[in-house]
């Protein structure tokens, strides 16, 4: 693959008092031929995330054509496993107007840093507001998961709900900081909401003793026996993501191509120590790559299109 980046499209204005800093997870939904829409999350004051939607032009990505006003869906209830952050990272049509939103919810926890399990959330106007399909995740931690049930993509394919996540149970100590350990994996289920307490390891960190983490696993679906996986990587060596790829014929059993994505830092760019969170957009006979650069999409989120 050959890439060009275009830059950086939207960050926050820091006017809002909860969407101060950060653009974090571009996650495009192509509305019709002229509308893209790119739910992002923003950071408040205290660093917890809500979802926002930035409007671009699907014929020119990096033009922003509105922003909304507030977020699509707001922490959640004191004591509940999103109270401290909510991240979209998978937005699917289900049906004409009802979209099922499924994102990360972060518990702050004392004997380890945090916990991240899987909520949903249900539009039913086209994806302008979500509420919660309930307060609890629908991947809610389990004795193989104890820690991580996050990052999730999900695929309404020919009636059934496929899902991609990391998932975990395990720290680790690099250079004296504690860091999360987790592998990607795969679970399937009928109605969306309801899921089974450990997911199938379809990519695992094992193979490569360097790296203790996927992140934000996306999926693009050929046809019905070919898909690309795009995913973040968490090294020992390296401080920050970056950025990987796979090939599959059934979405389960992976071939790592890591070295054919050819989309990576920029020194002295946005990017220049980390690339990260790559969602892909197909629009006729262009293919986009929304993604983050250095600390986790503080400068916003950025765009490169595959060159034919």
């Amino acid at each position: 693959m050959n890439w060009q980046k275009l830059g950086i499209v939207w960050k926050p204005n820091g006017v809002s008092p909860i969407a101060k800093t950060h653009a974090i997870c571009p996650t495009p939904l192509l509305i019709n031929e002229n509308l893209i829409r790119v739910y992002v999350t923003c950071l408040d004051e205290k660093g917890r995330g809500r979802p926002f939607f930035v409007e671009v032009s699907a014929k020119d990505p990096t033009r922003v054509l509105n922003v909304s006003a507030g977020p699509c869906l707001d922490l959640g209830e004191p004591g509940t496993f999103d109270e401290n952050g909510v991240m979209a990272l998978s937005v699917v049509p289900v049906s004409s107007n009802k979209l099922y939103m499924y994102y990360a919810g972060f518990e702050l926890c004392k004997s380890i840093r945090y916990r991240i399990f899987t909520g949903l959330a249900i539009s039913e106007d086209g994806g302008l507001n979500f509420k919660r399909a309930r307060r609890t995740p629908v991947l809610d931690r389990s004795d193989q998961e104890l820690y991580f049930r996050g990052g999730p993509f999900a695929l309404f394919d020919n009636g059934i709900f496929r899902l991609w996540y990391v998932g975990g149970s395990e720290w680790t100590d690099i250079n004296g900081k504690s860091m999360p350990v987790y592998d990607l994996r795969y679970l399937e289920s009928e109605n969306g909401i309801d899921w089974g307490p450990r997911g199938k390891v379809c990519l695992s960190i094992e193979e490569l003793k360097d790296e203790h983490g996927f992140g934000r696993p996306w999926l693009v679906k050929s046809d019905p026996s070919n898909y690309q996986l795009f995913y973040s990587i968490r090294k020992r060596t390296v401080a920050a993501y970056r950025l990987g790829y796979a090939e599959s014929r059934d979405g389960i059993n992976w071939i790592r191509k890591d070295q054919e994505l050819n989309l990576d830092v920029s020194p002295g760019e946005f990017d220049s120590e980390a690339i990260m969170y790559s969602a892909i957009l197909k629009n006729g006979d262009a293919t986009y790559c929304f993604y983050n650069g250095n600390n986790f999409g503080e400068q916003g989120f950025a765009i490169a299109k595959l060159k034919i």
